[in-house]
């Protein structure tokens, strides 16, 4: 499958899968994380449900905190 992962093509074997599965495919392990599928912000309560597939244009941003 193809998708759109922070504005660079991806390509994975799987057909579809969850947002946390991707995040761990991706090795992405930062604690702040703001995930959006075609526009739509996920909830971290929802990666485990929360579906990626074909064509699919997926942001993940990691927040800094500073001062």
């Amino acid at each position: 499958m193809k998708i759109i992962l922070n504005n660079k093509e991806e390509v994975f074997e799987a057909v579809q899968f969850t947002v946390n599965e991707l995040l761990h495919i991706k090795k992405f392990t930062f604690k702040m994380l703001v995930i959006k599928v075609n526009g739509k912000l996920i909830k971290k309560s929802d990666y485990d449900s929360a579906i990626v597939k074909n064509g699919d244009d997926v942001m993940v941003l990691h927040l800094i905190s500073g001062g």
